[in-house]
C-alpha cells in the first residue's frame, strides 16, 4: 500500500488525537483536584486551594495555536470567560509552553496579553514554562478545559466543545462542553457530559 505524506505545520503537531496513557494520566472526573502554585502575569503567586469554595475553570492555552486562535478571535472564549466570572466562577489560563516554544510567554508578554491582549476576561494568567502543572493534570491539548467543584473535586475534563476543528464556523454548530459543564453543575445538576477527548495543538512542554 502506498503510504500518503502527512504534512502537519509545527502549529498542530499532535493535534487532534490524545495518546490513550497520556488521558488515562489526567485527575478522574470525581477525584481531588491536585493543588498547585505558579505565578501570574502580575508575578503574584497563585494556588488553586486559594479558591477552595469556588468553582474553578482551568484552561490550557497556547496564544498560536490556530485551535486557541479560532475560540479568542471569534470572541467565543473571551465570552464565555466573562459570564463565567460573572456569576463568581473563578478562570485560570495556564501556559506550559516551554521556553523557546511556540506559545511561550515572558513575564513582560503575558502582563501584556493580561491587561491588553486576548485574556483581559480571566481572573488570571497562570506561567508554567516548566510544565509541571500541566503534567501533573495530564494535559495535552490546547485547549484542555477542566471544571473543578467548590469542595475541590474535577467534575469535567476534556474539550471546550464537541467539534474538533480550528474552523470558527464550527463554534455555532458545537456543542459547548465548558459552558453546559458550568450551568448544570452550578445548577446542582449532574453533568450530561463529565469528560470528553481534548482536541488542538499539542502542549508545546520544554521536555
Amino acid at each position: 500500500m502506498k503510504t500518503l505524506p502527512v504534512l502537519f505545520s509545527s502549529a498542530c503537531a499532535a493535534v487532534l488525537l490524545t495518546a490513550t496513557s497520556a488521558f488515562a494520566s489526567v485527575p478522574a472526573v470525581g477525584s481531588a483536584a491536585p493543588d498547585f502554585k505558579l505565578p501570574d502575569s502580575t508575578g503574584a503567586e497563585q494556588s488553586l486551594d486559594q479558591y477552595k469554595g469556588k468553582y474553578v475553570v482551568l484552561e490550557w492555552t497556547n496564544p498560536g495555536c490556530p485551535f486557541v486562535r479560532k475560540h479568542y478571535d471569534s470572541g467565543n472564549l473571551p465570552k464565555l470567560q466573562a459570564e463565567a466570572t460573572k456569576k463568581g466562577v473563578v478562570w485560570l489560563a495556564i501556559d506550559s509552553s516551554g521556553p523557546g516554544g511556540e506559545g511561550y510567554l515572558s513575564a513582560d508578554a503575558a502582563k501584556k496579553a493580561k491587561e491588553q491582549g486576548d485574556y483581559k476576561a480571566v481572573s488570571a494568567l497562570l506561567l508554567d514554562p516548566e510544565g509541571k502543572v500541566g503534567h501533573l493534570y495530564g494535559a495535552t491539548n490546547t485547549p484542555d478545559m477542566i471544571i473543578i467543584s467548590p469542595e475541590g473535586k474535577v467534575v469535567y475534563t476534556g474539550a471546550i466543545d464537541s467539534i474538533a476543528s480550528a474552523d470558527k464556523n464550527d463554534i455555532a454548530k458545537a456543542t459547548n462542553y465548558v459552558q453546559t459543564g458550568l450551568e448544570e453543575a452550578m445548577a446542582g445538576k449532574p453533568l450530561t457530559k463529565p469528560m470528553s477527548k481534548p482536541y488542538g495543538c499539542g502542549v508545546k512542554y520544554k521536555d
